[in-house]
């Protein structure tokens, strides 16, 4: 199990699956806009399985009225609301988490820039350091142990836990406050104390292959990655094949994995969906390299922007897709505002790839199965695929 201080809280865990995936991974249409008009790009997120709307945003908001005249939590009747709705997906906000969750879905989160693993004895192990974060200057290194946060035990904690340490979200500890890192590196131990910072997260890793190929890792679909994808492609050695590495992906941004598919196509469909029956389309730009070969790397973890991302470049004929069959996010839901200004998300409809698939419920089924050694298999399939020239 491992996790890193920008999206995780144990706050969101309490609300039950919905609420964490949600955070965790939202598909947003900007076409989809309606209740939050300020928030046009953040209007619509993925569901594990189709589910259809018992419960109306009216009927939620009435609920959080009638609790407010009464003297009570608005956001607790929203939630009971939603719970009886029958929407697996469904969720409920309070004002300062979906603030906090728009924030990272624009890449920007406030913490000290440390990824960490629990191994299997409890101890909190450092795996990532990010480049010009606190931690980096402070000269904290992948395989450092982390022993507490200010005077905290951290060994034997979940790592969600020992994330919201490091963030603060207790007290909803902005950029500049301070956390106290007990730390061991070998022999040597020592405390190390860090301020707090706005921080972007590092969505895109791309790195070069000894044989050529290009592995373009995406690990969400935040505010940017659309961009620094086309980049990696334009730069990308001559003829070399790319791999597309979504393993894990939780989803994100769908304006941003339309902006990838815009890479790697030139115009046309990248998918439909429907807001309460009513269809809209998600098309590409033109320009993009069609040329280079391209693998779709794919896993369980693979949520519903990624799956819709990889069911338009399946379909298109674009990519060979390996892997394991994928989550099976997608349906599309729809924020609105409550009285005491938390949010509530509804399942209001779902999307289909080009060729009118569905994914919810099902996933993506990968045209090469591989799990052990997947990315080994992905060179041996864009070798067989040949080189763009």
């Amino acid at each position: 199990m491992s996790g890193r201080d920008p999206l995780c809280s144990p706050r969101r865990f309490g609300r039950g699956a919905a609420l964490t995936l949600v955070f965790a991974s939202v598909l947003v249409a900007g076409a989809a806009t309606g209740s939050l008009p300020d928030d046009e790009a953040k209007t619509a997120s993925g569901a594990a399985r189709a589910t259809e709307r018992t419960t109306s945003p009216e009927a939620v908001t009435r609920a959080a009225e009638e609790a407010m005249a009464d003297g009570k939590s608005p956001l607790e009747a929203a939630e009971r609301a939603v719970s009886r709705s029958g929407d697996r997906w469904a969720a409920v906000y309070s004002e300062d988490e979906y603030e906090e969750f728009a924030e990272s879905l624009d890449g920007q989160y406030t913490g000290v820039g440390l990824e960490a693993r629990r191994e299997r004895d409890g101890r909190i192990e450092v795996t990532k350091v990010q480049a010009g974060s606190p931690a980096a200057a402070a000269g904290i290194r992948a395989g450092d142990r982390l022993r507490a946060v200010d005077g905290r035990a951290v060994d034997g904690r979940p790592v969600t836990d020992v994330v919201s340490l490091l963030r603060g979200d207790a007290t909803d500890a902005p950029a500049g406050t301070t956390v106290r890192l007990g730390l061991e590196r070998g022999t040597r131990a020592w405390t190390q104390t860090l301020r707090r910072a706005r921080l972007s997260t590092d969505s895109v890793t791309v790195r070069t292959l000894a044989e050529g190929v290009t592995v373009i890792r995406i690990t969400a679909f935040t505010k940017g990655v659309g961009t620094a994808v086309r980049t990696a492609v334009g730069t990308a050695p001559a003829g070399a094949g790319i791999v597309l590495d979504l393993r894990g992906n939780s989803g994100g941004l769908v304006t941003e994995a339309v902006s990838t598919a815009s890479a790697f196509l030139d115009g046309g469909l990248v998918a439909t969906y429907d807001v309460d029956g009513e269809q809209h389309a998600l098309h590409a730009d033109s320009g993009g390299d069609t040329t280079r070969p391209l693998v779709a790397l794919v896993d369980g973890g693979t949520m519903s922007a990624a799956e819709l991302l990889t069911g338009a470049l399946r379909d298109r004929g674009r990519a060979v897709v390996v892997g394991s069959r994928t989550f099976g996010k997608g349906s599309v839901q729809m924020p609105s505002r409550l009285p005491d200004g938390s949010v509530a998300e509804l399942t209001v409809g779902h999307y289909r790839t080009p060729s009118g698939r569905t994914v919810d419920g099902t996933g993506v089924t990968p045209d090469l199965e591989a799990d052990d050694g997947a990315l080994e298999r992905s060179e041996a399939v864009l070798s067989g695929l040949g080189d763009a020239s």
